[in-house]
């Protein structure tokens, strides 16, 4: 990832009130888009200029071949608000998270945690993530549905974490059942991220719990039953089952690992 600094100058006069609209509308827009990562962003007016600090898959995310309608439509409304088109300033990489993916995978699939703020798709043969804005737009022209389900995901993922709360069972069921909301929602996405790219998509099934690590191995493949799901060897040290008829790849629960 890399760390950007947008500068927004005014041209005429304007209002705060105005600017920080148009601003946050087009940083929005570039956070559907996959084009920036985070949910929050502490925009500064300082000596006549606004500045806002952004982490990004590449050091290219903002490039305008990546840009979609949505994120256009917001650069225009900037001029309308008397605002210049933000100058860029390159701070650096990140060492405190992920390289994206840069190159085209053999599989991928759609994972996430509480601790992820990068794309939930993932390559499958190295499991970096894959920048959205590199994949067509899934749904009315960008990526905001993916990026809503990766953030009710880690919603539940956390609260199962803390373990505080009778809402940790509640939270267990979205991430663990196949018949859950967040299992549905998100295995149709996956289903439409594999129908626009015509690469293999998988989606990651969390599982914890269960009797002992026996039963862990011939239990089947929640969706369809498949009995032969468990691999050889854990894919990526970490997915122990696949089933390529359900496009699903679960683990051993981390209960008995």
């Amino acid at each position: 990832m890399h760390v950007v600094e947008l500068r927004f100058e005014c041209f005429d006069n304007t209002t705060i009130t105005a600017a920080e609209k148009t601003i946050n509308g087009l940083l929005e827009a570039y956070r559907a888009n996959g084009q920036i990562l985070g949910r929050e962003f502490a925009v500064a007016f300082n000596d006549g200029e606004f500045r806002v600090r952004l982490l990004m898959p590449e050091k290219s995310s903002l490039a305008k071949r990546f840009n979609s309608p949505w994120v256009e439509r917001a650069l225009v409304e900037l001029t309308e608000s008397k605002i210049l088109a933000p100058r860029e300033k390159y701070i650096g990489q990140d060492i405190n998270s992920e390289i994206s993916s840069s190159e085209t995978p053999s599989w991928q699939l759609v994972y996430t945690s509480y601790v992820h703020m990068c794309s939930p798709v993932r390559n499958g043969d190295t499991l970096q993530p894959i920048p959205l804005y590199q994949l067509p737009a899934t749904f009315n022209g960008d990526h905001k549905r993916i990026i809503r389900w990766q953030t009710e995901w880690q919603a539940c993922d956390e609260l199962q974490m803390a373990a505080a709360t009778k809402a940790e069972f509640a939270a267990l069921e979205e991430l663990t059942s196949t018949s859950s909301d967040l299992f549905r929602r998100g295995w149709d996405l996956r289903g439409r991220i594999e129908y626009l790219t015509r690469i293999p998509t998988y989606y990651y099934l969390y599982r914890v719990g269960g009797d002992n690590l026996a039963s862990e191995k011939t239990r089947p493949c929640p969706r369809c039953g498949n009995k032969n799901w468990l691999l050889d060897e854990p894919l990526l040290d970490m997915f122990h089952f696949r089933c390529d008829s359900c496009r699903i790849v679960s683990n051993i629960s981390w209960d008995h690992l």
